[in-house]
């Protein structure tokens, strides 16, 4: 069933179109220094929109991965000026989720949506990881 899924996501809706987009913006927005937190997250937000019913993103601390205190004060500073755009972001999401829901073939990528909601609120300090079988 994940292949199925990743197949119709890539196929009919251009979900490769949509994880490149991300990707590259995310390594744009990592090259710029400034805005390396949210560039990194997106990174991980686009290797997950490669194969996204094989993938899950979950943030750092869940995995128990440490960071640097600096490192972190950082992200935090930067994720509060991203707020207001990532507040957009989630309120553009939900409508093409639900405007999804409405055709059959669309629920998938609903899905997808649906599980990136998070990151789109908040791509900082997020690792894209396997799903558990």
């Amino acid at each position: 069933m994940r292949t199925l899924g990743n197949i119709i996501w890539h196929i009919p809706f251009l979900g490769f179109f949509n994880a490149i987009t991300t990707y590259l913006t995310g390594f744009i927005l990592t090259v710029t220094v400034v805005a390396a937190p949210i560039g990194l997250g997106l990174m991980e937000h686009g290797k997950f929109l490669f194969l996204p019913f094989s993938y899950k993103m979950v943030d750092k601390k869940d995995l128990n991965i440490q960071q640097n205190k600096i490192w972190e004060t950082y992200s935090t500073i930067i994720m509060i000026l991203y707020l207001p755009l990532g507040l957009l972001l989630v309120c553009i999401a939900i409508f093409q989720m639900i405007s999804l829901f409405i055709s059959i073939i669309g629920i998938p990528v609903a899905l997808v949506i649906y599980k990136s909601l998070g990151v789109y609120l908040n791509p900082v300090n997020k690792k894209c990881v396997p799903v558990d079988n």
